[in-house]
C-alpha cells in the first residue's frame, strides 16, 4: 500500500512539474518612444549643436544605431511601413495619405502580440496607408497607456511626441533657445538668416522632444517597470526641414535609434549589444514589426519583408537598408533608393520631374520659400541649385564619408562604376522580390487588385508582368536617346503598364522624341487606360506642334474633371496640365469649372484635386503668387503631414 502511494505521488508530481514547465515562459514588456520629423540630431550621435541629455543618457546605457532608415521620407508610408513589416512598394501603399487592403490573413504586428497576451497601446499617431485588419490596439488615443493593462499583463506601448513636427519649426514667435549663428547649414540650403532660424529653432523641437522621453522613463522608472521593460527611441523619418523630409536620400531617410535592455532580457540583446556602445548593423522600418515580435518570443511570418535585429529570432546582419519615394500629397513620383552604410544610390524613374514639385505644405516654411526666391533670381550655387531643377540624373550617387550632404553625384565616376552596378543591382533584386507594384499608374494599383489586395495582384503575373514592367520603366526613365525605336514598340505591349512606361519614355525625352513617336503618341489618345492617355495627351501638349495642343488640351481637361474619372485620373490630368504651364490658358474657363469634389476609394485622397485645382487655375491665369511670399498663417488648417 505504501509503495502504491509513493507511486502516486511521484505522479502527481510529475504531472504538475511538467504543466509548470509547459507554461509559457515570461515575456518582457516593450516601450517605443518615437518622435516626429527628426534625423539623428542629437548628442550621442556627436551632434555638439544638440541638446538632448534625455536619450543621450539612454544611449550611455544602450545601444545606438548607427545607421538607420526610416524606409519613407514622410509620416504615413513610413508608419505604414512599421505597422506591417512590408515595404510598402510591395503592398501599393506607398503613397501620402492613401488607403489599401493588405491580403487576406495578414495581420499587423500589435495582433500577433495581443493574441499572445500583450496589452498593446499606441499614444496615439497611426496615420496608416493600410486598411487595419480587425482590433489592432487594446487602445491607441491620446489617453493610451500601459497603466490600463490588467495585473501582471506584459505590456507593448507606444508614446509618440509631435512637438519636432515640420509644422513646428515654423512656427512663430518662437522662444530660441539654440542660438542661429552656430548652427551648421547644410551645402543644399543657402546661409540666410531665414534658414539658420528655422534649423536653430529646429534643434529647439528636437530638444523639447527629448524632454518628453525623459518624462516617458522616468515615469516607467517610478512605476517600478524599468527592470522589466526594453525601451526603443527612434525618430518617424528625418527632419522637417526641405530635402529632407520627401526626399528619399539619407537626409530624408537617416533616423536616431536608440534600444536599452534591462540585465533581466540581455539575452534577447542583439549580438553586439553592450552598455554605451554603437552598431553598425543596418536595420530599417521593415525590421521593427518582425524585431518586436522576435523579442516577445514570437516568429516573425514569412511573409514579412524585414528582419529582425534582436530576439529570439534574431537574423544576420543584412547588407544594404532601402528607401523609396511616391507621390507625396498631390504630386507623382516614383523614386528607389538603397544604401551599404557609406553610399547611397537613388534610382530617378520619374527623372522629367524635379526634386522639388510644389507641394503646398512645404512651401510653408521660410527656408522653401527663400531659397526658392535665390533660385529663381539666379543666386544659388551649384549645390543649392540641385533641388529645384528638372530633369534630375536617372542615378544618383553619393559618398557619405566625404559628401554627408549628397550634393555631388558620382553616378557617371569611373572610379564608382562597380558601386554603382552592386547597389543598381541591390534595388532591381529587391523589386523583383517584393514585386513593387509602385511602378503601376496609381489607379491601377486600385483596379487591377479589384476583390483582393495589391499585394496579391502584384505576386500574380498573369494580373502583373513585373519582369515587363520593371524592363520598360527601367529603360524609360534612362534617358538614353537609343531606347527610342523599343520603346516604340512598347507601345502595342498587351500590358497598359507597359504602354504607360512607353509613353512616359518618350515625354521624359522632349520634343524630338515626341515627333519621332507622334504616331504612337496620337493612337495612345484613344488607349483603354486612361494614364497612358494622358502622358500621351501631356507629351503632345507640352512638347508637340499647335496641332497637337488643340488636340491633346480638351483630352486632359475632360480627364481632369473628377465627376467623370476617378480620382487618380483627375490627379494624373492636373498635373499633366500644370507641365503644360501657359499652353494651358486658352482652357481656363474651363478649368476654372471643374468640380472640386468627387467620389474616391478613402476620404485621404479629397484633399489632392480641390489643390491642384487651385494652384493651376492660379498659374494658368497669372494671379499666383510668387512662392516665396506665400503665407503660413493660411496652410495652419491643413492635415499635418
Amino acid at each position: 500500500m505504501t509503495r502504491r502511494l509513493i507511486l502516486a505521488a511521484l505522479a502527481v508530481f510529475s504531472f504538475q512539474f511538467s504543466t509548470f514547465s509547459a507554461s509559457p515562459p515570461a515575456r518582457p514588456n516593450i516601450l517605443w518612444i518615437t518622435s516626429e520629423d527628426h534625423g539623428p540630431h542629437m548628442g550621442c550621435y556627436g551632434d555638439k549643436y544638440a541638446t538632448t541629455p534625455n536619450v543621450d543618457a539612454l544611449a550611455a546605457r544602450g545601444l545606438r544605431y548607427r545607421f538607420a532608415w526610416s524606409c519613407a521620407p514622410v509620416c504615413a508610408p513610413a508608419r505604414t511601413t512599421l505597422i506591417s513589416g512590408l515595404y510598402p512598394p510591395s503592398t501599393g501603399a506607398e503613397h501620402m495619405r492613401s488607403m489599401v487592403p493588405l491580403p487576406a490573413g495578414f495581420k499587423m504586428y500589435p495582433q500577433f502580440l495581443r493574441e499572445a497576451g500583450y496589452y498593446c497601446s499606441n499614444n496615439s499617431k497611426e496615420d496608416y496607408n493600410l486598411a487595419k485588419p480587425g482590433q489592432v490596439w487594446d487602445e491607441s488615443s491620446g489617453k493610451a497607456h500601459y497603466k490600463n493593462r490588467a495585473a501582471g499583463q506584459p505590456f507593448f506601448a507606444i508614446f509618440n511626441s509631435t512637438k519636432s513636427h515640420e509644422s513646428q519649426i515654423r512656427t512663430r514667435p518662437n522662444k530660441a533657445v539654440h542660438d542661429p549663428a552656430k548652427v551648421r547649414v547644410p551645402a543644399y540650403h543657402p546661409d540666410t538668416s531665414e534658414v539658420r532660424q528655422d534649423w536653430a529653432q529646429y534643434y529647439d523641437k528636437v530638444s523639447e522632444v527629448d524632454a518628453d522621453a525623459g518624462r516617458h522613463l522616468k515615469e516607467l522608472a517610478d512605476a517600478g517597470l524599468a527592470d522589466d521593460t526594453i525601451v526603443f527611441y527612434y525618430a518617424d523619418h528625418g527632419s522637417g526641414m526641405p530635402r529632407s523630409k520627401r526626399w528619399p536620400c539619407n537626409s530624408g531617410l537617416q533616423v536616431p535609434v536608440v534600444v536599452h535592455f534591462p540585465a533581466k532580457w540581455k539575452h534577447l540583446a542583439p549580438p553586439e549589444y553592450k552598455a554605451g556602445g554603437t552598431s553598425d548593423r543596418l536595420i530599417s522600418f521593415v525590421d521593427f514589426a518582425p524585431t518586436v515580435l522576435s523579442l516577445a518570443g514570437i516568429r516573425p511570418p514569412a511573409w514579412m519583408q524585414g528582419h529582425a535585429f534582436a530576439g529570439k529570432f534574431t537574423a544576420p546582419m543584412q547588407p544594404f537598408i532601402y528607401g523609396f519615394r511616391g507621390r507625396m500629397d498631390e504630386r507623382i513620383d516614383c523614386v528607389r533608393s538603397v544604401s551599404d552604410g557609406r553610399y547611397v544610390y537613388l534610382r530617378n524613374f520619374m527623372p522629367h520631374l524635379s526634386q522639388a514639385q510644389h507641394v503646398d505644405y512645404q512651401f510653408a516654411t521660410p527656408t522653401t520659400r527663400v531659397w526658392f526666391d535665390l533660385y529663381q533670381s539666379g543666386k544659388a550655387t551649384e549645390a543649392q541649385s540641385i533641388f529645384w531643377r528638372a530633369p534630375k540624373a536617372p542615378e544618383e550617387l553619393y559618398d557619405l564619408t566625404t559628401d554627408p550632404d549628397e550634393v555631388k553625384n558620382l553616378a557617371s565616376s569611373p572610379q564608382h562604376r562597380d558601386i554603382l552596378a552592386k547597389l543598381r543591382q541591390a534595388q532591381a533584386d529587391l523589386a523583383a522580390r517584393i514585386r513593387d507594384v509602385g511602378l503601376l499608374p496609381e489607379g491601377e494599383i486600385h483596379s487591377r487588385a479589384t476583390g483582393s489586395a495589391p499585394y496579391t495582384l502584384g505576386h500574380d503575373d498573369a494580373k502583373y508582368p513585373f519582369a515587363r514592367v520593371f524592363a520598360t520603366a527601367s529603360l524609360a526613365s534612362s534617358l538614353k536617346p537609343d531606347a527610342l525605336p523599343q520603346l516604340r514598340q512598347a507601345f502595342k505591349d498587351s500590358d497598359s503598364a507597359v504602354r504607360y512606361w512607353a509613353a512616359l519614355g518618350v515625354l521624359m525625352r522632349g520634343k524630338d522624341a515626341t515627333a519621332t513617336a507622334r504616331p504612337e503618341l496620337q493612337t495612345s489618345l484613344s488607349d483603354a487606360a486612361p494614364a497612358v492617355r494622358v502622358v500621351a495627351a501631356q507629351a503632345l501638349g507640352q512638347h508637340g506642334d499647335k496641332a497637337d495642343l488643340e488636340r491633346a488640351l480638351p483630352l486632359l481637361v475632360e480627364h481632369a474633371n473628377w465627376a467623370k474619372h476617378d480620382v487618380f485620373t483627375s490627379i494624373a490630368a492636373l498635373n499633366a496640365l500644370g507641365a503644360l504651364g501657359s499652353k494651358a490658358t486658352p482652357a481656363l474657363a474651363e478649368l476654372k469649372a471643374l468640380p472640386d469634389k468627387g467620389t474616391s476609394p478613402d476620404g485621404r485622397y479629397n484633399s489632392y484635386v480641390p489643390r491642384l485645382i487651385a494652384d493651376l487655375i492660379a498659374s494658368v491665369d497669372g494671379t499666383a503668387k510668387p512662392a516665396a511670399k506665400k503665407a503660413p498663417a493660411k496652410k495652419a488648417k491643413q492635415k499635418a503631414e
